[in-house]
């Protein structure tokens, strides 16, 4: 088929593409446009029923995967290929097909062995998601499985990329001659597409591991990460950083580190550095290698081709491994590149497979834990609380006696931690830490320790004590805004500037249409005056205009840690005219605990970044910016905005400009 011209009309709350092609296929063109007014109707029926529980709501998403996949087909690609046609026509016959049988309040897929693809909705965003699974042939729903979830490679974003997604694990609903001979299920996450599982693509892993936990009996002490590529980057990264969700990670030739990397010769790759001192900074929250000691807590069983052009990766963690004292397990596929093989990957799940037979140990005798970021806080019973420094290398090292006492060692770079369940229990728990004795209270359960006058103390129960400054779920940077549920807010006052509202909202219209095709999904977006009590509770809120145009910026400003009236701008002792100056950053919502406030800032790398190599995904701006603003505003949301950055870094650890 060939070009679609589009022109969008409303069908049912849905958008609906009206398509233009040549007389010669008026049979598609009608049996397409039919469909998919037909499936979106159905699905708004379903929607529009009683409310469902999370399961339920995984079965509409089921359907509803199709759906999307269409509509982002026809929106964002260019030219269909025969090809595209009959996948974009097989999904909206599976849509209907899946529709009818939720409306006749029956569903087959859930009892299929063998490959289907299945959804959920994000809380992110509340678009759908999809996610293949393999179910193996011997599957007993009454006793608990080993999931593995095999992330997949690099594919670059198109119009398509879920409906070919789709299209690998779609095999239909009823039973399937195919269904493996294993001991395990696969969970394939579509993760945002191409982000290398960073930011909503990362939360997009743990999205589906739940909704397959609801949907099947999962162990969830025998969960195993692994992937290939761009997966198996991703494995490094989730598995180093979260090393007590897996128990065992098996990363099959993937990346570690953003300079190396990116020096890796081939013409398509951008190098990378020197960057702004800030930048440089946030490579730590997502360079795996910094989180290399971290394999002393989740085994890691690697493998690389021995002519991969990318073999240095795995070069670079084993070197780092060895500083940490670990000696990396590294299995080298002779005389192959940049594929699997199938013998090495054999011993690479022989390997992985001892481990998940053990299952998980979530009360290890030692734990030796790194991170370099409070978004990464948690190591089974030990959680950081508290940094020196964020972006610096932070350490704790404990154990656990035979009479049940913690010793530790003094902890590096951090101010706070917590002891969880199941250490300290019992009526008189007894900690050390870096030599000194620490009183605790008879029965605590999650003892927050934190250092007063040069001494660590017990400060009380995690739950209760309070918690200032940057902590775990709020430390930024502004991207971290994004990969939990958000709601941008338009201001319909009367602004101070025109050119700084001129500005604010071609950034927020740039940001709606790059999380739309890069991300997947519709920014949620209100006006300021219909934001409610209960919106501010449950959403980071993502604030654009100026506190004359945003009623909500107005209320917050006050309380935040910089100043901006109608004539200036002020960050830390620096000032800046506010008639062509705007700041964009991240605080702590003074209205809401637990959650951020952003101002004036979406995702802090764009479309250039998106659509080029996903390693590029890196923070721009930290927590904070000053920007200048321009007089060109772009006809279009993808053109570059008017800017320029005058300054960014980073708040202090109390959220405040550094001095």
């Amino acid at each position: 088929m060939d070009r679609f011209l589009r022109n969008l009309t409303i069908f049912a709350g849905f958008m609906v593409p009206v398509l233009s092609v040549p007389a010669a296929e008026p049979t598609d063109n009608e049996q397409i446009t039919h469909n998919t007014a037909e499936l979106g109707n159905q699905i708004q029926k379903l929607r529009s029923g009683p409310a469902r529980s999370p399961e339920q709501q995984d079965l509409l998403a089921d359907a509803e995967i199709f759906h999307k996949g269409v509509l982002w087909a026809l929106r964002y690609e260019p030219k269909l290929e025969p090809a595209d046609v009959a996948i974009v026509k097989k999904a909206l016959q599976r849509g209907l097909a899946r529709t009818e049988m939720l409306a006749a309040g029956k569903q087959s897929w859930g009892e299929r062995k063998g490959k289907l693809v299945r959804g959920y909705v994000s809380a992110v965003d509340g678009s759908v998601q999809p996610y293949g699974v393999i179910v193996p042939r011997g599957y007993d729903p009454a006793k608990p499985i080993r999931l593995d979830v095999v992330l997949h490679g690099s594919s670059k974003p198109v119009g398509l990329s879920e409906l070919r997604f789709m299209n690998r694990f779609d095999e239909g609903d009823g039973p399937s001659p195919n269904a493996p001979e294993a001991n395990h299920i696969e969970l394939h996450p579509l993760g945002r597409v191409e982000n290398c599982y960073r930011w909503s693509g990362e939360t997009d892993v743990f999205e589906a591991i739940e909704a397959v936990c609801r949907q099947y009996k999962i162990d969830r002490d025998r969960i195993v990460l692994r992937g290939m590529s761009m997966g198996a980057s991703g494995t490094w990264h989730l598995g180093l950083k979260h090393p007590d969700r897996f128990v065992a990670i098996g990363p099959y030739c993937g990346y570690v580190d953003t300079f190396e990397f990116s020096r890796t010769p081939l013409a398509n790759f951008v190098k990378v550095g020197p960057l702004p001192a800030h930048q440089e900074q946030a490579l730590h929250m997502l360079d795996s290698i910094d989180y290399a000691a971290n394999a002393g807590v989740v085994p890691a069983i690697a493998c690389m081709g021995e002519k991969d052009v990318f073999f240095q990766a795995h070069v670079l963690m084993g070197k780092a491994m060895e500083k940490e004292g670990l000696k990396m397990v590294n299995l080298i596929s002779p005389g192959t590149g940049h594929v699997i093989d199938p013998k090495t990957f054999a011993e690479q799940m022989r390997q992985i497979g001892e481990y998940a037979n053990k299952g998980l140990d979530h009360a290890p005798k030692h734990i030796r834990f790194v991170t370099w970021t409070l978004k990464y806080a948690d190591c089974h019973w030990l959680r950081v609380l508290g940094l020196e420094e964020h972006y610096r290398r932070a350490e704790l090292e404990a154990s656990i006696a035979e009479d049940g006492s913690v010793d530790m060692k003094e902890p590096k770079n951090i101010t706070r931690f917590a002891l969880l369940p199941p250490v300290l229990q019992g009526p008189k728990p007894k900690l050390r830490v870096g030599g000194a004795d620490i009183a605790l209270p008879a029965n605590i359960k999650k003892a927050v320790i934190g250092r007063q006058d040069g001494k660590w103390v017990c400060l009380g129960e995690l739950d209760i004590t309070p918690l200032p400054g940057k902590r775990p779920g709020l430390q930024g940077p502004i991207d971290d805004a994004f990969t939990a549920p958000f709601l941008c807010v338009r201001g319909t006052g009367k602004a101070w500037n025109p050119k700084v509202q001129a500005w604010s909202e071609a950034n927020l219209k740039r940001f709606e249409y790059e999380w739309h095709r890069y991300f997947r999904g519709d920014v949620r977006v209100k006006d300021d005056t219909a934001v409610t009590d209960a919106d501010i509770r449950q959403f980071n809120l993502i604030l654009f205009g100026d506190p004359g145009s945003n009623s909500l910026m107005k209320r917050v400003m006050p309380k935040l840690p910089v100043q901006w009236t109608a004539e200036e701008l002020k960050v830390g002792a620096e000032r800046y005219a506010a008639a062509e100056h705007a700041p964009s950053f991240i605080q702590p919502n003074p209205l809401a605990d637990g959650k951020y406030v952003v101002i004036n800032s979406g995702h802090t790398f764009h479309e250039k970044e998106l659509a080029l190599l996903n390693y590029l995904l890196f923070p721009r701006l930290g927590d904070w910016a000053v920007m200048k603003v321009g007089d060109k505003i772009p006809a279009n949301p993808s053109q570059p905005l008017d800017e320029e950055v005058i300054r960014a870094g980073f708040f202090d650890e109390r959220w405040l400009p550094a001095k």
